[in-house]
């Protein structure tokens, strides 16, 4: 700084009040002082100023899977918000495994990030932790359960619900949801929404026409097959992931079944890939960015301190939107009608 300082012809003081922002600085002066610093490539020194301060302005953000199209988007919100308040975000992917995401953890308390941001990968109580040492954390998408905390999500038991009340609406009885694992929040709460639309329609949820696995395409193109072998198969079928509606399109796709004359189909998420099936695909579209900026804005509140109520924290929830296209329609007149095939990629 003293270098910035004699090239600039100003005080040191000068350069510290333009680096930090803590006192007006002249245009001018300000102007000297930034030439001089990009002159001497001077960069402050960060790590300094947070012992200082008590702060880094840096958030961290842990995600699961960062391979699924559902996470950069939730990404993009958040980052976007923290960089509108000064924030910078360092991004960790878990993997799906709760022993890396702990390591995770770890290294960015040690680090010593003003607050995190993450979506779980385990629904267990080895979040108790965290929660009780105050420290500012708000979860995304995926709720730890039994938990008061902090957090943003869709709405998945109403989300759940709108899928299935769509196919019942279209005169669908035999429904089959294909979910991933029960224990995170977001495939719990869409199966609880199921079950709810088809109990006020007194119809049967019949245990073979539930499916829980990973989320990957192979496990929904298995499920497809195993679905659509049954007597009698569904004829509505609702993926709660978007990895496993790839596989159910492909199982449909394999085995010659027309979409939607024979078999609808709805799946969770709405990535652009879904316009580029014939019939186009209907989903429930999650607002994905405005949770990751809402979540943004709480964990805000949460650093600057502000209180929220003890032993009940802030849980909000947004609406899904369903959008209805070509891969849903009537349920066919007749038992294994069987039509010319229609299900393209």
């Amino acid at each position: 700084m003293r270098d910035v300082a004699r090239l600039a012809g100003v005080s040191v003081a000068t350069v510290s009040a333009v680096v930090n922002g803590s006192v007006p600085v002249s245009a001018e002066r300000t102007r000297k002082v930034r030439d001089a610093m990009d002159a001497l490539d001077y960069h402050p020194d960060h790590v300094a100023r947070s012992l200082k301060t008590g702060r880094t302005n840096v958030i961290a953000m842990v995600i699961p899977d960062i391979t699924n199209v559902f996470f950069p988007e939730l990404v993009r919100g958040a980052e976007e918000a923290a960089n509108q308040a000064g924030y910078s975000v360092i991004l960790c992917d878990s993997n799906e495994d709760p022993a890396q995401e702990r390591r995770h953890l770890d290294t960015l308390f040690a680090r010593r990030v003003d607050g995190v941001l993450i979506a779980c990968t385990d629904a267990s109580t080895a979040y108790e932790s965290l929660v009780r040492r105050r420290f500012p954390i708000v979860f995304v998408d995926r709720l730890p359960q039994g938990l008061a905390v902090s957090a943003v999500s869709t709405d998945n038991v109403d989300a759940g619900y709108q899928a299935a009340r769509h196919l019942i609406d279209l005169g669908h009885e035999r429904i089959a949801i294909v979910t991933g694992n029960l224990r995170l929040s977001t495939h719990a709460g869409r199966l609880e929404g199921f079950r709810r639309a088809m109990q006020e329609h007194h119809l049967p949820v019949r245990d073979e026409y539930v499916r829980v696995g990973d989320l990957q395409a192979s496990t929904g193109y298995r499920f497809g097959l195993e679905l659509l072998g049954l007597d009698p198969p569904p004829t509505g079928l609702i993926s709660s992931n978007n990895r496993m509606l790839l596989g159910l399109m492909r199982a449909i796709r394999e085995l010659s079944l027309p979409c939607p004359e024979q078999v609808s189909v709805i799946g969770f998420d709405d990535p652009v890939w879904t316009g580029n099936f014939s019939p186009r695909l209907t989903t429930l579209a999650q607002p994905t960015y405005e949770i990751g900026r809402c979540a943004f804005a709480m964990l805000q509140r949460r650093m600057r301190g502000e209180p929220e109520a003890p032993g009940v924290g802030e849980v909000s929830l947004l609406k899904a939107e369903l959008r209805v296209r070509e891969s849903t329609a009537a349920s066919p007149s007749r038992e294994g009608e069987m039509l010319r095939p229609a299900v393209s990629i």
